[in-house]
């Protein structure tokens, strides 16, 4: 599968961008036909969980999508793979349901 990351008003560096990679890439346990993904990394100037990260997978019929915010961007995306992880897993129910 093909992840785009992106970081937006600051530069990323390898070992982020390798984290992310890797926690994506552990969806692919839950459902191995995903196309392609983009990840949008955005450093916001207010508050404490100034960090956000968002998650685009693309599937066969569909776009599954996950933004969450933390202190840091491990912890968000963290949490981001956990939410496109139910969303995989309600995706392959419907999909053996023929519900798709």
């Amino acid at each position: 599968m093909k992840i785009q990351v992106h970081s937006i008003h600051f530069d990323a560096d390898r070992k982020l961008i390798e984290f992310v990679e890797q926690r994506i890439g552990k969806l692919q346990t839950f459902y191995d036909r995903m196309t392609d993904g983009e990840v949008f990394l955005r450093l916001n100037n207010e508050g404490v969980n100034n960090k956000t990260v968002e998650i685009r997978i693309n599937v066969p019929g569909k776009q599954l999508f996950a933004k969450e915010q933390a202190k840091s961007f491990e912890a968000a995306a963290d949490l981001a793979t956990e939410a496109l992880e139910n969303q995989l897993k309600k995706f392959k129910t419907k999909l053996k349901d023929g519900r798709v």
